[in-house]
């Protein structure tokens, strides 16, 4: 090969690879909340419907990492080596079990075995709905665990922790790792301003559960976020003012059977007003 051939043959090398590099399709943009504190994820109970690998598959397609665990995709029955191959199957999509629950209790037998069932998963954070009278119990073991224990709150449909403020009032003397999943959803169904009660009560909130609603009562019900009642760029904009470091998770209860693009919606809106309230 002489000079004037190898030159060519550099010149052209060099034209190719400056053409390949600006025809490189550009990479999606980053999640929005990628630069925020709080994380979004999406409660296990969305999926009461389809298996692990469904679920799985679903968030891995709307770029979410974080699940709350529900009993049913991992019993509480589960060996450690179901517990393992659980955590294996969720790290192959890209996804991290944060919490177990909701989780109902109704005795301290209950309440026992639930607290070692998130020690053998490995969670920090217990969503649960105890009883009342046990709440002596779950301070107790709370203490001994060192777990965040969040009382999932249901508005008015159950005789018990209705709203944030239902929940303050039974936990503000207990440990302060006992607190609430706050649904906002249901928190305004039961006549209350799901804003307002995160900044009043942020001190202990540990979960959220994320969700749009009809009205301001019983009456009211699940829809896809955004096309209820809730205001969520002041939602977003005192997630940031009370510097919320957990997760947002998205509990989607409209179409149950097939919830798939109700989720989507949901996750869409929710990211857009992350980014419009930048």
């Amino acid at each position: 090969m002489n000079k004037n051939t190898l030159l060519l043959t550099v010149v052209l090398l060099s034209t190719f690879s400056i053409f390949a590099q600006a025809q490189k399709r550009p990479a999606p943009q980053p999640a929005p909340e990628t630069s925020e504190k709080f994380k979004l994820g999406i409660a296990g109970y969305t999926f009461h419907k389809f298996d692990l690998q469904t679920t799985l598959e679903t968030l891995q397609r709307c770029d979410v990492q974080y699940l709350c665990i529900k009993d049913f995709h991992l019993p509480v029955k589960s060996t450690d080596e179901e517990i393992a191959a659980f955590h294996k199957k969720c790290a192959e999509y890209g996804v991290k079990g944060y919490a177990v629950g909701p989780l109902y209790m109704k005795s301290e037998k209950d309440i026992d075995k639930f607290f070692e069932y998130a020690k053998r998963v490995g969670v920090k954070t217990i969503v649960g709905v105890p009883e009342y009278d046990l709440l002596p119990y779950v301070d107790k073991k709370v203490k001994e665990y060192g777990f965040n224990y969040a009382i999932h709150l249901h508005g008015p449909d159950i005789d018990k922790f209705p709203d944030a403020e239902d929940v303050w009032e039974h936990t503000k003397d207990l440990d302060p790792r006992i607190g609430m999943c706050l649904d906002i959803g249901h928190d305004t169904r039961n006549g209350k301003d799901p804003v307002a009660d995160l900044k009043k009560y942020h001190s202990r909130v540990f979960d959220i559960h994320l969700k749009d609603v009809t009205g301001a009562s019983k009456q009211g019900y699940s829809v896809e976020v955004g096309r209820g009642i809730i205001d969520f760029p002041a939602f977003v904009k005192m997630l940031r003012k009370v510097n919320y470091t957990g997760v947002v998770s998205l509990e989607h209860e409209r179409n149950m059977g097939d919830p798939f693009m109700g989720i989507a919606e949901s996750i869409g809106y929710f990211r857009a007003m992350v980014e419009a309230t930048k």
